[in-house]
């Protein structure tokens, strides 16, 4: 069964960093394209970044720079790190294994003082 749980996320005051793990099973991560995206109360999903097969990432303008998206292929688990949070990130966080959109049950994120 292909399945991907999502963890990390809570409280955290602006300016201060969470680190997100998708961890996925019934699958190969390093052979596959993830992605995170978010959903911010009464909004739509945001992709807010991706990596490929082959490692390459993507960011999207609203988290480049403050935000990392990494794997590691040993656990076959997906991270982002996330630094200099601010109140806008305040959002339902998803990995999503872009080739049959399939996402996790999300993690929580509220930036807030």
């Amino acid at each position: 069964e292909v399945r991907l749980v999502e963890s990390g996320g809570g409280l955290v005051q602006p300016g201060g960093a969470l680190r997100l793990s998708c961890a996925a099973s019934g699958f190969n991560l390093s052979a596959s394209a993830m992605s995170w995206v978010r959903q911010a109360p009464g909004k739509g999903l945001e992709r807010v970044s991706v990596i490929n097969r082959a490692g390459s990432t993507w960011l999207s303008d609203s988290v480049k720079g403050r935000f990392i998206i990494s794997r590691d292929n040993a656990k076959n688990t997906l991270y982002l790190q996330m630094n200099s949070l601010k109140p806008a990130d305040t959002a339902v966080y998803y990995c999503v294994l872009l080739a049959t959109s399939l996402r996790g049950q999300g993690t929580q994120v509220t930036v807030s003082s």
